[in-house]
């Protein structure tokens, strides 16, 4: 079977998305906010089945961009790269859950939560910051699909 196959919620996120990623700390203050355009992709590499860009713009014009290519084993994606380390699994018919840390820093362990709508056009998404064991910020994240 294939990725899309065994992770149909998953080949549910292919294709573009724009949102809004939003920072808080734990008493709700903004730390940051910046556009997004994130590309969800399925590839031919059996090594990398799946692969995906994150574009970030702020308001002052500053702009990232960032790579994710995955494995795929286990009914699970899996990153690797210069900047993180996690995975991916299903939860139920509309949540996808991603653990990872950022190689930089070891000690911060981040948990995100991702649910598409039922007509696919809309997602929410959270990401709960842990330092140490300790929860120190959340992101919360909604997007739009483009095509």
């Amino acid at each position: 079977m294939s990725i899309r196959d065994e992770m149909p919620v998953l080949a549910r996120h292919e294709g573009d998305w724009v949102g809004t990623y939003l920072y808080v700390d734990n008493d709700g203050n903004v730390l940051d906010k910046h556009a997004s355009h994130l590309s969800c992709q399925f590839t031919s590499d059996p090594a990398r089945p799946y692969y995906q860009i994150n574009r970030y713009t702020w308001a002052d014009g500053r702009e990232e961009e960032h790579r994710f290519p995955a494995a795929y084993h286990d009914r699970q994606i899996w990153f690797d790269t210069d900047r993180i380390q996690g995975h991916s699994w299903e939860v139920d018919g509309s949540t996808l859950v991603l653990t990872w840390v950022y190689k930089r820093e070891p000690d911060q362990v981040l948990y995100e939560m991702i649910q598409i709508s039922p007509c696919g056009r809309h997602r929410a998404r959270t990401w709960h910051w842990f330092k140490n064991g300790e929860i120190v910020k959340r992101t919360l994240i909604k997007e739009t699909k483009l095509k």
